[in-house]
C-alpha cells in the first residue's frame, strides 16, 4: 500500500498580525499567501475571529478570489462567521474554540458537549459545498462525536504535544504522542480524514509525518517566524523537507 501524500496548509494569519501592528496594507497576507503556494503550499488557511486580530474581512474575500489553492477558513461556530463563511463559499472550513482574551487557540474544540450547537452548523456548511472540519483534541470521546456530527475531516490539537516536547518534558511528549498516535488510527477507521495542526516545528512536524493516516499539517506561526530570517520560500522549504524526512520513515502494509 503506498504511503498517503502529506499535504501542507500554510496559515498567513501571522502576517496580517505584522500588518495590523502599524496599519496600512503592508505585508500583504494575500501576497504571502501567493508565494506561499509558488513554493509548495497545498492549501491557505486563514483565522478569520471575532475581534479581526489579524485576518480581516477583506482578506478572505481577496484570498477567494485571488489564490490558486484551496482556501481553509478556521471560524467559530457562531451566526456570524456562518453568513461569512456561506458568502465567501472557502473549499473548507474549520470549526475551533475562541475566547476573546486567548493569545492563540489554546484547545481542541467541544465537539461531544457541544453536539446540539454544531449540528445545524455542520449540515448548513456542509449544504453549500464547504468540506467541514473540526479541531478536536485526540480524545476517543471527541472523535467520536466529531464521526457523530458528520464532519468527513477532523485536525488533531497538537499543541500540548509540541510545548511538551519544547520544554524537555520527555514523559509527557511521549504520553501525549502515543494518544494522537492512537486518535488518527481511530479517527480513520470512523471513516474521517485526518489532519493536525498547532504549534509545530521541523521537528515535530517530522515526527508526526511519520503517522500515514495524517494527510495534512496546518502550519502558520513558525513558518512566518522562521521566513524572517530566511524568507518565505525558503521557510516553506524547509518545512516540506522536515515532513518528508518524516514520511520518509512510514512503513505502510497491505
Amino acid at each position: 500500500m503506498a504511503v498517503p501524500y502529506l499535504r501542507l496548509g500554510v496559515n498567513i494569519d501571522h502576517v496580517a498580525t505584522l500588518r495590523n501592528a502599524r496599519g496600512g496594507k503592508y505585508p500583504d497576507p494575500i501576497r504571502a499567501a501567493e508565494i506561499a503556494i509558488a513554493a509548495g503550499a497545498d492549501g491557505i488557511t486563514a483565522h478569520l475571529r471575532e475581534d479581526r486580530r489579524h485576518i480581516r474581512d477583506d482578506d478572505i474575500v481577496q484570498l477567494k478570489q485571488r489564490i490558486s489553492k484551496p482556501l481553509n477558513l478556521e471560524m467559530a461556530a457562531t451566526p456570524e462567521m456562518m453568513d461569512i463563511a456561506v458568502k465567501a463559499r472557502p473549499h473548507a472550513a474549520c470549526l475551533v474554540p475562541e475566547r476573546r482574551e486567548e493569545r492563540t487557540t489554546e484547545g481542541g474544540l467541544d465537539a461531544a458537549g457541544q453536539r446540539e450547537k454544531l449540528t445545524p452548523v455542520v449540515a448548513a456548511l456542509t449544504s453549500v459545498g464547504i468540506r467541514v472540519s473540526l479541531f478536536i483534541a485526540p480524545d476517543k470521546r471527541q472523535i467520536e462525536a466529531a464521526a457523530g456530527l458528520g464532519a468527513p475531516v477532523i485536525e488533531i490539537h497538537t499543541g500540548t504535544w509540541c510545548e511538551a516536547v519544547v520544554a524537555g518534558q520527555a514523559d509527557l511528549a511521549k504520553a501525549e504522542f502515543q494518544r494522537i498516535s492512537e486518535g488518527a488510527v481511530l479517527a480513520q477507521s470512523l471513516g474521517l480524514e485526518v489532519h493536525a495542526g498547532h504549534g509545530l516545528d521541523h521537528l515535530t512536524a517530522e515526527t508526526v509525518a511519520t503517522l500515514p493516516q495524517v494527510v495534512e499539517l496546518n502550519i502558520g506561526h513558525f513558518i512566518v517566524a522562521d521566513a524572517l530570517f530566511v524568507g518565505l520560500s525558503d521557510a516553506i522549504a524547509a518545512m516540506r523537507g522536515a515532513m518528508e524526512r518524516g514520511r520518509a520513515r512510514v512503513s505502510v502494509t497491505p
